[in-house]
């Protein structure tokens, strides 16, 4: 039996709440959150969870195995510091930081004291996005060209981090996930109409080894919710739409080929191949609950979990370029190669 401790119950605490209550191999022995109408809201439905407004009563002792991070950004470095410190595993949302310099430490630490730390990158556990994964590096789309990714909603709006903190993160996760690394450049632009020096409309560009590049568009001021990949691979191109009502994979068997008749005539030789529209079954299911369960295996097993702390540096790292960028109007930041890296 795993014993979790969570530390935030907001917007998103709850769910780990519910989903690690419900997992047969846990117990959510303690929650802690600063307003105490959420513990009382909470308190009747999780008899067996103690709610407390201390955090202290979650890190401190043995009664906890293992803390849950569900708190505002800025939080997360002094939080994730203390529950290591206390000898605890730690699933931190996502970003890890706001800052690679903390990331790092955290990463540090927990290679020394030998915890788990992994970050709360869900995505990476979304069966469209591995079935994408799968098929990539199964060849099935030929040589990577360009990703394209959409993430937009109208709000909701925060405060604390920009759109690019907020909903970038979840893209550049998935992206170095897909692309097996982290970009060399990255541009930045966006604008901050809603609140002054919070950018809620975001246009990233970045570029991966082997001339692979990518666009991510995030943004909370747009009429329509979208979450949307577009790989344009040199055989095939696959789009991901997660709240698409057919099914999240589409992929489309169009490309580019070159006429040999006409091999010595640039403008002649180069046609548009049309091919078949195929969308594959995926088995849906709920990635934060396969989240919590990969959490727990690593904590059972002591392994690497698929979204490590490294994997939540090397995202900060990117982060942190879109900063420089926005702060510059757009100049390009280049990231050293050594540092951070994405996921297998």
């Amino acid at each position: 039996m795993i014993r979790i401790g969570i530390l935030g119950l907001g917007h998103w605490g709850p769910n780990h709440l519910r989903t690690f209550s419900s997992l047969p191999d846990c117990a959510v022995l303690k929650a802690a959150d600063l307003q105490e109408s959420r513990l009382r809201a909470l308190a009747p439905s999780f008899p067996q969870t103690e709610f407390v407004s201390d955090v202290r009563e979650v890190l401190e002792g043995d009664g906890v195995d293992a803390v849950v991070i569900a708190t505002p950004t800025g939080s997360h470095f002094k939080l994730a510091h203390a529950a290591l410190s206390a000898g605890k595993d730690v699933l931190c949302e996502k970003p890890l930081t706001l800052t690679a310099r903390e990331s790092r430490t955290l990463v540090t630490m927990a290679r020394s004291r030998g915890r788990i730390l992994m970050v709360g990158h869900v995505f990476l556990f979304n069966a469209g996005i591995l079935w994408l994964k799968s098929y990539l590096d199964s060849g099935g789309a030929g040589r990577i060209l360009y990703v394209h990714a959409t993430r937009t909603n109208l709000g909701p709006i925060r405060s604390d981090v920009n759109a690019a903190f907020d909903l970038a993160s979840h893209d550049i996760s998935i992206l170095n996930f897909l692309l097996g690394g982290v970009p060399l450049a990255v541009n930045a632009t966006g604008q901050s109409y809603l609140s002054p020096r919070v950018e809620d409309v975001v246009f990233v560009s970045l570029v991966y080894p082997g001339d692979v590049l990518a666009n991510v568009h995030v943004s909370w001021l747009d009429p329509k919710k979208v979450r949307e990949i577009t790989v344009v691979g040199e055989k095939r191109m696959v789009v991901w739409n997660d709240l698409s009502a057919e099914g999240p994979i589409t992929v489309y068997d169009k490309g580019v080929i070159r006429e040999p008749y006409y091999s010595d005539y640039g403008e002649f030789n180069l046609l548009v191949r049309q091919g078949e529209i195929s969308i594959p079954h995926v088995k849906q299911y709920e990635p934060v609950r396969a989240q919590a369960v990969h959490f727990v295996d690593c904590i059972k097993e002591r392994k690497s979990p698929r979204a490590d702390g490294e994997g939540g540096l090397a995202v900060v790292r990117v982060l942190e370029a879109v900063e420089k960028s926005l702060t510059a109007n757009g100049r390009r930041v280049m990231l050293r190669k050594q540092a951070g890296r994405g996921r297998r």
